[in-house]
C-alpha cells in the first residue's frame, strides 16, 4: 500500500473520498506548521533568549535538526487513535474514522495557532489528544472514552501538567545552583569553568545520548532497516546498560576533548583578576553585614559590644572593596565564563531538537495515516502504516512553521518568563533532557507522564526560583499555566464542530 500511495494516492477513491484526502492532506500539513510554530520553541527557545544563537542560525540548526529526526527516524508505524483515548473498533465506519482524523487535525491546528499567536507554549500532544476526545465523545460515546482507565488514560495526560514542570524545574534548580557554587561564585570563574567544564560535557553526553537513543531513536529500533541489518540486534537499543556504557564512552572523548579545548582559553589578566576578585570579597563582606547586622540586633552586654565592633569593621573592609571593584572587569570575566557554555548550550538544543523531531511530527502524520489508510483499505485497524512521504510531509511543515511563526514562542521561553544567560539557559536545556530521559527509561517506575512543552517552560522557571521569585514574570506563568489547562477542552471542543461540519457535508 506505500508504494501505491506514494505514487497515486487518489486511485480507487470516490469523489467525495477524494476532497477528503486532500483535506486530510491540508490539515495535516497544517498541524505540522503548526507543532513547528509552538513545539519546536522547546529546543530553541532558550538558545535564542540567552543570545547563544541568533533567531536565523537557531532556525537552521531547528530546521536541520527536527527534519533529520521527523524522516530518518520518524515512526513508520502509527497508532490509529493516539494514546489509546479509545477503541476505535467502536467507530461507526472507515469513513466517519476518516471524518474524524481530519477534523481532529484540524481542531489541534486551529487551538496551537491562537496560542502560537499569544505566544502561549502549549502541548502539541496535548492539543490532538483533546482534539480525539471530542471525536471520542460524538462517535462513540461518553462512556467509551478512556478517561482514567487501562494505561491512565486522559487522566494520566492531565497529570503531566503538574509532573512535568514540578520535576524539570527541581532538576534546572540544582544544575543551576551547582553553576553558582561551582563556577560563577569562585573567585575566578574562568579558571573554574575550565576546571569544571569537562566533568559537565561528561554528563551531558551521557545524558543527551540517553534521551536520544530511548526517545528519539525509539522507532528507529523498531524500523525495516535495522530489521534488514541482520549483525544488529534492535533489542541492544532499549538496553539500559548498552545504551549508558556506550554513552559513557562517547562522554569520556567528548570530556577528553573538551578538557584539550578549554585549556587553550587563556586565563584572565592578574590586574583584571584582581577587580573581579575585589567584587567577589565586596559579595561576600555584603553577606558578612547581614548577618552581623543580625548577631548584633540580638546580642547584649559585652557580646553586643564586640558585635557592634566587629559590624564596623565590616563596613569599613565592604566600602574599601567596593572602591576597587571595576564594573568592565567583572563583565569581562563573565562574558568569558558565558562564552564557555553557550556552545554546551547549544549542542543541547541540537538534541533535544532531534528528538523533538522524531517523536511529535507522529502528532500531524498518525491522524494523517489513520485517515489515509481508512479511505483507502475501507477498514478500521488498530495502527496505521506511515508512508515516506508523511514523513517527508510532517518534517517539511514543521520548518515551514518554524521559520514564519516559530519566533512568537520563543520570545516567550526566552525572554518572557526570566532573564536567561548561556549558563541559565543550558541548565534549563540539560534539566529538560534529564526529565524527558528518566521518563522516557524502560523501567515501570519511570514512566511517568511527561510533557516536553510543560517540561521545559518548568526547567526555566527552576533556573528562575535559582535566583529569586523576583525573577519570575509571574504574569507570564499565569497565562501558560491557563493556556496547559485549556488545550485539551478547547482541542476537543472545536473537534467536535469540525466533525459534525464534515459529516453533514460528506456523509
Amino acid at each position: 500500500m506505500t508504494l501505491l500511495l506514494a505514487f497515486d494516492p487518489f486511485a480507487g477513491l470516490t469523489g467525495p473520498q477524494s476532497i477528503l484526502l486532500v483535506l486530510a492532506l491540508a490539515f495535516g500539513f497544517y498541524m505540522a506548521w503548526n507543532i513547528g510554530a509552538n513545539d519546536v520553541a522547546n529546543a530553541m527557545g532558550t538558545s535564542v533568549g540567552s543570545g547563544a544563537l541568533t533567531l536565523k542560525w537557531a532556525i537552521i540548526l531547528a530546521a536541520i535538526f527536527e527534519f533529520g529526526g521527523a524522516y530518518l527516524v520518524g515512526s513508520n508505524v502509527s497508532e490509529t487513535v493516539r494514546k489509546g483515548i479509545f477503541d476505535p473498533a467502536l467507530v461507526e465506519n472507515a469513513d466517519v474514522l476518516a471524518i474524524g482524523m481530519i477534523a481532529s487535525l484540524l481542531a489541534a491546528g486551529v487551538w496551537l495557532q491562537i496560542a502560537s499567536y499569544f505566544g502561549w507554549p502549549v502541548s502539541t500532544t496535548h492539543s490532538i489528544v483533546g482534539a480525539v476526545v471530542g471525536f471520542g465523545c460524538v462517535s462513540v460515546g461518553v462512556a467509551n472514552v478512556n478517561w482514567a482507565g487501562e494505561g491512565g488514560g486522559v487522566a494520566k495526560i492531565a497529570l503531566s501538567w503538574v509532573v512535568s514542570p514540578v520535576m524539570s524545574g527541581s532538576i534546572a534548580y540544582l544544575m543551576f545552583r551547582f553553576v553558582q557554587k561551582g563556577v560563577l561564585n569562585q573567585a575566578d570563574p574562568v579558571r573554574a569553568a575550565k576546571r569544571v567544564t569537562p566533568v559537565i560535557v561528561f554528563f551531558m553526553v551521557m545524558i543527551l545520548a540517553g534521551m536520544t537513543a530511548f526517545k528519539g531513536l525509539k522507532y528507529f529500533w523498531k524500523s525495516d532497516f535495522v530489521s534488514g541489518l541482520g549483525w544488529l540486534n534492535p533489542d541492544l537499543g532499549k538496553d539500559p546498560l548498552v545504551v549508558f556504557g556506550a554513552a559513557a564512552v562517547l562522554g569520556l572523548i567528548c570530556a577528553v576533548a573538551t578538557w584539550a579545548l578549554v585549556r587553550r582559553i587563556d586565563d584572565v589578566p592578574l590586574d583584571t583578576r584582581q577587580r573581579f576578585e575585589a567584587a567577589y570579597v565586596a559579595r561576600s563582606l555584603s553577606k558578612m553585614h547581614k548577618h552581623m547586622a543580625r548577631v548584633q540586633a540580638s546580642a547584649h552586654g559585652d557580646v553586643g559590644e564586640k558585635a557592634d565592633h566587629i559590624l564596623a569593621e565590616v563596613r569599613k573592609l565592604e566600602q574599601l572593596a567596593r572602591k576597587q571593584t571595576d564594573p568592565a572587569a567583572t563583565h569581562s570575566v563573565y562574558r568569558k565564563v558565558e562564552k564557555i557554555f553557550m556552545y554546551l548550550q547549544i549542542l543541547s538544543a541540537c538534541f533535544v531538537a532531534f528528538a523533538h523531531g522524531a517523536n511529535d511530527v507522529a502528532n500531524a502524520i498518525g491522524p494523517l495515516s489513520a485517515a489515509v489508510q481508512a479511505l483507502h483499505d475501507g477498514t478500521i485497524a488498530a495502527s496505521a502504516n506511515v508512508p515516506s512521504w508523511a514523513l517527508l510531509l510532517g518534517g517539511t511543515g514543521i520548518i515551514v512553521g518554524l521559520a514564519t511563526w516559530g519566533w512568537r514562542v520563543m520570545q516567550t521561553i526566552g525572554t518572557k518568563i526570566t532573564e536567561l544567560t548561556p549558563t541559565r539557559g543550558f541548565c534549563a536545556e540539560l534539566a529538560a533532557a534529564t526529565t524527558i530521559l528518566i521518563a522516557s527509561l524502560p523501567f515501570s517506575w519511570a514512566k511517568v507522564p511527561i510533557s516536553t512543552t510543560h517540561t521545559l517552560v518548568g526547567a526555566v522557571l527552576g533556573v528562575g526560583m535559582a535566583r529569586g521569585l523576583g525573577a519570575i514574570n509571574l504574569n507570564t506563568v499565569r497565562d501558560i499555566v491557563a493556556s496547559w489547562v485549556i488545550t485539551i477542552p478547547a482541542g476537543a471542543g472545536m473537534c467536535i464542530i469540525f466533525y459534525y461540519l464534515l459529516r453533514l457535508l460528506f456523509i
